[in-house]
């Protein structure tokens, strides 16, 4: 069983087909922006101090002064679109990177985020899409479900439960927010989608650590309201002191995820080749670094083309780095990822020969 290699045999992304950068919310909103301060992405990205108290803080310093919060794009599901759609795309350009047919997917786990299906979730409904004929399950640990899917599906191949595992991953924060709401402005939609298996020996997943994020409970709720249309919606919303708890908790929770995982891989933290975060934040990536004591040239931030995708961030942070030759076979990787009010983890992994889908998500249209 030791050495049975478990990992990544396929990785692709899926995005909407519209961009929406700043200018459009500085031409739709003016009165929101010129009162951005007092509204709910300031209060929950801002010093409740007057001077930072901790790496959070300083790192997130440079930008107070933006009203988008270092934002710059985010890509939005337009009409007709849907995080079904996205996970349909991602799921078949990852199959057919891989060569994977139908038969030999033997398991799906779709993780999907502000979904149209608030109760059931995308499972059923993906693999009817696909022509899959494998059980489907859905599975929840809020932005970092897609790792945490990664982190199961390699136990259950590892123990020969399945074969080869599709894990279809989606955010669609449109769906969760208003845009008259100033947290929409740093968040996105978009979907990523992997094949886990047998790889060659002494590749794939090394070791991990998950940690749960109890300690975030309340930071973010959900509640029913109108939308701009008049309309009832759930709507994601931030909870009372949200800004201390994040940015006192980001750290531990850091290092606790990734010295773990380094450990259980029996490799240090100087030994990975490059870091994956999830970058919830523009500063994320220099935030990571700084804790772990590593040069940022060893990880790579996606922020600025994507905004706050959710449980999307790892992936398509791991499908830039090694499309843009960042990581090679056989180096180590690290990729952590957090979700408040579920899990942190982080997982090491030897990169192996990962077919990747095809970049074809540059080419849309924007609204400014």
């Amino acid at each position: 069983m030791q050495n049975y290699s478990v990992g990544i045999r396929s990785l692709a992304l899926s995005f909407p087909s519209t961009i929406c950068t700043n200018d459009y919310y500085r031409q739709k909103y003016p009165q929101i922006v010129s009162q951005s301060e007092q509204k709910s992405l300031a209060r929950l990205f801002s010093l409740a101090d007057s001077t930072p108290s901790n790496e959070f803080d300083q790192e997130m310093l440079p930008y107070l002064q933006d009203p988008f919060r270092g934002a710059v794009e985010r890509r939005i599901l337009a009409r007709g679109e849907s995080s079904l759609t996205l996970e349909y795309r991602a799921a078949r350009d990852a199959l057919e990177a891989g060569k994977f047919s139908r038969e030999e997917i033997d398991l799906a786990i779709v993780t999907s985020f502000g979904t149209e299906e608030v109760v059931a979730g995308n499972a059923a409904f993906l693999v009817n899409q696909l022509g899959l004929h494998c059980p489907a399950w859905n599975l929840n640990s809020m932005c970092s479900s897609g790792i945490v899917a990664l982190q199961t599906a390699s136990t259950l191949v590892r123990a020969k439960e399945y074969r080869n595992i599709l894990v279809v991953t989606s955010c669609a924060y449109s769906r969760l927010l208003d845009e008259r709401d100033t947290l929409s402005w740093i968040t996105g939609d978009g979907a990523g989608a992997f094949v886990v298996s047998e790889v060659k020996a002494n590749q794939g997943i090394l070791g991990s650590k998950i940690v749960h994020s109890a300690e975030t409970c309340g930071t973010f709720h959900t509640e029913i309201a109108e939308d701009s249309q008049g309309k009832l919606r759930l709507f994601m919303k931030t909870g009372k002191g949200a800004n201390r708890v994040i940015s006192n908790t980001a750290a531990d929770f850091v290092l606790r995820c990734c010295e773990g995982a380094a450990a259980t891989a029996n490799v240090t933290i100087d030994q990975i080749d490059f870091f994956i975060f999830n970058t919830p934040t523009a500063w994320f990536t220099k935030f990571g670094a700084r804790i772990l004591g590593i040069n940022p040239e060893r990880t790579i931030n996606l922020y600025p083309q994507y905004g706050n995708i959710g449980p999307v961030l790892p992936l398509a942070n791991l499908y830039h780095a090694a499309l843009l030759g960042k990581i090679h076979e056989n180096d180590l990787v690290l990729v952590y990822s957090f979700g408040a009010s579920a899990n942190a983890t982080a997982i090491v992994m030897r990169w192996g020969d990962v077919a990747l889908g095809p970049a074809h998500f540059f080419k849309e249209s924007s609204i400014e």
